[in-house]
């Protein structure tokens, strides 16, 4: 069971977060982005390609287009849309003085732009949300895009900035959560004189919900993290966890979220949420003891995550199996934690294939930023 690179230098490829399939429904091809360099954050002029691997062909790399909103973390938010998850995808761009997206089918070229960028797209690819790219540019710097100003810059928590719903077909888009409203729900004083965010948002697997988080920094430098869930349409908006830390999560169905996240009377761990009934079970207690960016295979019997650098500056890849509580670490890779840190690290953000029988993640432990993939029918599948 090795990893094996899919893409290849002297160009940098990476695909970005770890909550979409890279692969089409198909399973020919998969998708990243290649760049010229991968020491520096790009500016609002840095081009980065989209393009194709052929997994049928020799793992050929066909370029599509080129976007200037872009980051190392999350990349373009290029994904599959689930209405043609063969054919078409989607990401986002720079449209002068604004963000946008576009929707194209690989096979004609054929491109249609949508008037606002996404986050998160729900499976069925018919709807989206997002925040404002231009204010996590500037308040958690990796994750935003670099370009347009942030019309509400100067403000900690506007009533007309937020969280954006889009029809993906017809454009149509709205807020529907602001900050102000958010920080307003169990308003604490160290939420006063400091900007606010929300980062990252996913939809639940029938779309009928989706998570964020609400996040800003208190006078001590700490960050402070709440995690919430809303309908689409802004309707009842739930607080699941408010206890100052909430990283990476997933939802494992339409009401469950599994997320590293701190319970003030039992410390951090991976939580198993209930929505909205805020129910909560430790899930790894021992087993997986560092957050990681975990995430459900399609059937719903594994966990893939993975670590941070250890001391030795690798990250570990694991599979575990919440039912038996079974660990299974698949590989370490070498981060290059001296020149590639901070908001250029490259994260493995492990990803899984549609039909569960492989994964794949970003790395640069060969000494450039690829996208490497590893067979685990053998362990999945017994």
């Amino acid at each position: 069971m090795e990893a094996y690179a899919v893409t290849s230098g002297p160009k940098h490829h990476f695909f970005g977060y770890y909550d979409k399939f890279p692969w089409n429904a198909n399973s020919r091809y998969m998708i990243g982005l290649e760049t010229e360099f991968m020491d520096r954050p790009p500016t609002a002029e840095d081009r980065a390609v989209i393009g194709l691997i052929d997994l049928e062909d020799g793992n050929r790399w066909k370029p599509l287009a080129e976007t200037t909103a872009w980051n190392w973390q999350q990349g373009t938010m290029l994904q599959w849309v689930g209405t043609e998850p063969e054919r078409k995808i989607i990401y986002n761009i720079r449209a002068g003085e604004r963000f946008g997206a576009v929707v194209q089918d690989v096979e004609s070229g054929e491109m249609r732009e949508l008037p606002r960028p996404v986050y998160a797209l729900s499976r069925d690819g018919r709807q989206a949300v997002t925040p404002n790219f231009a204010r996590t540019a500037r308040t958690r710097p990796g994750y935003g895009y670099e370009g347009p100003p942030d019309p509400w810059e100067d403000e900690p928590y506007p009533d007309e900035d937020g969280i954006y719903w889009m029809d993906v077909e017809s454009g149509e888009n709205r807020l529907i959560v602001s900050l102000d409203q958010v920080v307003g729900v169990c308003y604490d004083d160290n939420m006063g004189g400091t900007k606010h965010w929300f980062n990252p948002l996913q939809f639940n697997t029938d779309g009928s919900r989706f998570l964020f988080l609400h996040r800003w920094v208190v006078a001590d430098g700490r960050r402070m993290t709440r995690m919430f869930t809303v309908d689409p349409d802004g309707r009842n908006l739930c607080c699941l966890a408010d206890h100052e830390m909430v990283s990476h999560f997933d939802w494992r169905d339409e009401i469950c979220i599994l997320a590293w996240a701190r319970r003030f009377e039992i410390g951090d761990r991976y939580f198993l949420f209930t929505d909205p009934s805020g129910e909560v079970e430790v899930i790894g207690d021992g087993v997986l003891t560092q957050d990681g960016h975990c995430s459900y295979s399609p059937d719903l019997r594994w966990v893939l995550t993975d670590t941070y650098p250890d001391k030795e500056g690798k990250r570990t890849l694991i599979l575990f199996d919440p039912e038996r509580e079974r660990r299974i670490d698949i590989g370490k890779f070498y981060a290059m934690p001296d020149e590639i840190t901070g908001e250029i690290r490259c994260d493995l953000h492990p990803r899984w294939s549609r039909d569960g029988k492989k994964v794949c993640f970003d790395s640069v432990h060969e000494g450039t930023r690829q996208i490497y993939a590893i067979d685990v029918e053998d362990i999945v599948g017994g």
